[in-house]
């Protein structure tokens, strides 16, 4: 439509013109002494033009000429350019394909090309990093700290490298200058956590770690074992140390409590010697009733507790039995505890129960030293006997 509106104008000029000429009978005198020229207005006029035309075509065609060496010099520089952008492209997807000898020589050709010099230096990096070209991994992370829109930037892929590298003492260093710089993030909290759990800096890994999920830039269940496992290298460490081992499981949240934790921190209590904690500990964590709450482990422990209160054990125990009648566990637990305190029947009762429900070398053995104490000597050979074969299996 629009066309044809331009076509009907120029049709409509050209008859415009046309009646103008054939109507128009004006002239021109041109006097230059001693000549004198008379010519129509319309010769005139459309002379006029064509040196006007002229005059353009001239002064354009030189200033084409003039500028050749300017646009020949913007081309160069935009073709360098377009072949710039291609390397650090074919650099970057090939740092992602894992073929880095290749990227790295492509980041190499970006960064002389002035392509993104900065990035192409953190992608020779890398891929240097990721062949073990440790003096060009070093080199390349120089150049890109050297500008200052890159350093975060290199600071972050250095602590990351550094973390790989098992060196995490460094990738702290590395991260606490880019603290000083833009401040905590999630990523530098996650090369942190990482950082810390390999310098076994526990309580620093719960610091973190608490803070990843406040903010779930964790999944829950990665949160929860991380800081389990801090806890129990934390418990781990002051084992021997009934002291410091009660205070520290004091400060730990119910939140963060669970059966691993439990039950590390009963046999470590065991081992300092701290018998009435273990037994208010276990027996706390068994009297809940929960069926998923119930660890056999807990329980055998709490059997081979020894020293005061012995007999309230023994009634503790035998109130869970009603719960958990086929509970191996449970049964080994009471026979060894009426074992200490020389109730021979209800001892040998609650172990031929435990064998009963599951044959276990710890079950045989035992019923074998109770037989030896009643003098029973082929009972007890036949104990021993089983519990050195299910021993060997």
């Amino acid at each position: 439509m629009k066309g044809l509106f331009w076509l009907l104008a120029l049709f409509g000029l050209a008859v415009a013109v046309a009646v103008g000429v054939r109507y128009n009978e004006g002239y021109v005198l041109l006097v230059f002494p001693p000549w004198r020229a008379e010519v129509s207005l319309n010769l005139f006029i459309i002379a006029l033009l064509l040196l006007v035309v002229a005059l353009y075509t001239a002064l354009r065609a030189a200033a084409f000429t003039v500028g050749l060496p300017a646009r020949a010099r913007a081309w160069r520089e935009r073709r360098q350019r377009e072949a710039g952008i291609a390397l650090f492209r074919e650099a970057l997807r090939l740092l992602f394909e894992g073929r880095f000898s290749r990227a790295l020589r492509k980041a190499e050709e970006s960064h002389d090309a002035g392509v993104a010099p900065g990035l192409s230096a953190l992608i020779a990096a890398r891929a240097a990093q990721r062949i073990r070209e440790t003096g060009r991994q070093q080199h390349w992370l120089e150049r890109a700290r050297s500008d200052p829109r890159n350093e975060a930037a290199a600071l972050m892929l250095e602590a990351e490298m550094m973390n790989e590298a098992r060196r995490f003492d460094e990738a702290l260093a590395i991260l606490e200058q880019l603290q000083q710089k833009t401040g905590r993030h999630l990523a530098a909290l996650r090369l942190e956590l990482r950082a810390r759990q390999g310098t076994g800096d526990w309580d620093g890994v719960l610091r973190i770690a608490r803070q990843l999920d406040k903010r779930t830039a964790l999944p829950a269940e990665v949160a929860r074992e991380v800081k389990a496992q801090a806890h129990l290298a934390n418990i781990a460490r002051r084992r021997g140390d009934a002291g410091r081992l009660k205070e520290y499981l004091r400060s730990v949240p119910a939140a963060e409590q669970g059966r691993r934790l439990t039950l590390a921190a009963a046999r470590a209590l065991a081992e300092a010697g701290a018998v009435e904690d273990v037994q208010k500990l276990i027996e706390s964590a068994l009297d809940e009733g929960d069926e998923a709450a119930w660890q056999p482990e807990l329980v055998i422990l709490y059997g081979d507790l020894d020293g005061p209160g012995a007999t309230a054990r023994i009634a503790r125990a035998e109130n869970w039995l009603p719960e958990h009648p086929e509970d191996a566990g449970l049964l080994l637990a009471l026979g060894r505890m009426c074992f200490r305190q020389r109730l021979w029947g209800k001892a040998q009762s609650y172990l031929e129960a435990s064998l009963a429900v599951g044959e276990t070398r710890e079950a045989h053995l035992d019923l074998a030293m109770l037989c030896d104490q009643l003098e029973r000597p082929d009972e007890a050979n036949r104990h021993y006997r089983a519990g050195a074969r299910l021993g060997g299996r």
